[in-house]
């Protein structure tokens, strides 16, 4: 419960009583102020531990240092680790991992390095774990050659590198433009039998989500895709980020695009495309874009769904917005909110009462879903079909004067 000092009263108490605790129970204690992240609780009671000259074992340095060193106190934990060297307990593989991929963290790589080499000359070898690390620290202190011999030990010591080990070196190459070393690295990944593009699209996925990393992304791929290393989900992955980032209308030349290099795009593909389309206010394309998701008897994104619907609002196709809505509904598991209250105000509207339509408004709010372009498409869908003129002007005067309608 983090309440530290009226444990350490109790721990006087149980002195003058002379029933210390024993080093399990003091471990317990680490063990779980570590799991609520209280790491000064836990310094505090390995203090008090060796007031009390209870002597630690292996179990309890090794529960305080790997505590520390994920909780980015590696320094404090390397204290502990010349601690254990000294009282000459044998230290297993797992502190070295923890110490290691705690410097690196800490971007402490050089202190790192020389762990491993220490680790090495106690009788181990590295896990992949431990090299991953290493690959990364020394990518992210610019030193990617020496990153790659690390890849090429652990392909020597049969430990069967993965994405995580290649991925920083890829992106190192990237960002130093060294394109030829990029395919390099490729080519001896589809030798270990990588799934190279499926391994791209994780790389290209974490390049998106870089600050600045869209541009570097689309001049990495322009070089890729004459190699012939592209895939629908790459593209897939780009065009979603340029959307992201608002420039459509290079979404959209990457969507034509893929019919140069023989593609064919898929479910995700249209429904990206379909968003720019709208935003773009293609709204033909965008119809088209549905239809073909249809065609393949798949279903569009949710996003797409909204997208859609709200071009169709803006240029007046109501009953194709209704369609569009049950067939959402129909299709997916979880639908927008403003969906599920379109057929919500639809069957009010058969009241011809504004105010049964302006309480489905009110609830509408209070679960934080504000009226937008396909409520009042529903509102006058319904009350067109099911309502009078006189009515419906009582729920859009009603909007209008609680500011409701503005820029809409």
């Amino acid at each position: 419960m983090g309440r530290i000092d009226e444990m350490l009263q109790l721990l006087e108490r149980m002195r003058v009583n002379l029933c210390k605790p024993d080093v399990f129970a003091y471990t317990a204690m680490i063990k779980v102020l570590i799991s609520e992240g209280n790491l000064d609780g836990c310094v505090r009671v390995w203090e008090e531990m060796k007031g009390d000259r209870v002597e630690a074992d292996v179990m309890a340095y090794a529960t305080l240092v790997t505590g520390l060193c994920k909780g980015g106190r590696v320094e404090k934990g390397y204290e502990l680790f010349r601690e254990m060297k000294v009282n000459g307990f044998l230290i297993d593989r797992a502190i070295y991992g923890v110490l290691i991929e705690g410097f690196v963290a800490d971007r402490k790589v050089g202190a790192a390095c020389d762990l491993l080499k220490d680790l090495m000359d106690s009788g181990y070898r590295a896990d992949l774990g431990i090299y991953n690390s290493l690959v990364e620290g020394l990518c992210n202190s610019k030193r990617v050659d020496k990153a790659y011999k690390i890849f090429r030990v652990t392909v020597q010591e049969g430990l069967r590198p993965d994405f995580a080990t290649v991925n920083p070196i890829l992106v190192s190459y990237a960002q130093m433009r060294r394109m030829d070393n990029f395919c390099d690295m490729l080519a001896e990944m589809e030798k270990f039998d990588f799934p190279v593009i499926d391994d791209l699209s994780k790389f290209f996925s974490f390049m998106v989500g870089k600050e600045d990393g869209v541009p570097l992304a689309l001049e990495v791929f322009g070089e890729l895709k004459v190699k012939g290393y592209y895939s629908v989900g790459i593209y897939n992955i780009l065009m979603g980020s340029l959307h992201k980032s608002g420039k459509v209308k290079k979404a959209l030349s990457l969507f034509n695009e893929m019919k140069d290099v023989d593609l064919q795009p898929d479910a995700s593909t249209y429904s990206i495309a379909l968003i720019c389309f709208v935003e773009d206010e293609d709204i033909h394309e965008a119809c088209a874009s549905h239809n073909k998701i249809i065609e393949m008897s798949c279903v569009p994104s949710i996003s797409a769904y909204c997208s859609l619907a709200r071009g169709l609002c803006k240029v007046g196709e109501i009953d194709t917005v209704m369609l569009l809505v049950r067939d959402c509904l129909a299709s997916v598991t979880s639908g927008p909110m403003e969906f599920k209250y379109s057929l919500t105000i639809l069957h009010a509207c058969k009241s011809n009462n504004a105010e049964n339509v302006i309480e489905v408004l009110n609830e509408m709010m209070q679960q934080g879903c504000p009226p937008d372009a396909v409520i009042y498409s529903a509102i006058i869908s319904g009350m067109c079909k099911h309502g009078t003129i006189e009515e419906a002007r009582k729920i859009f005067s009603n909007l209008k004067e609680r500011k409701l309608l503005i820029g809409n």
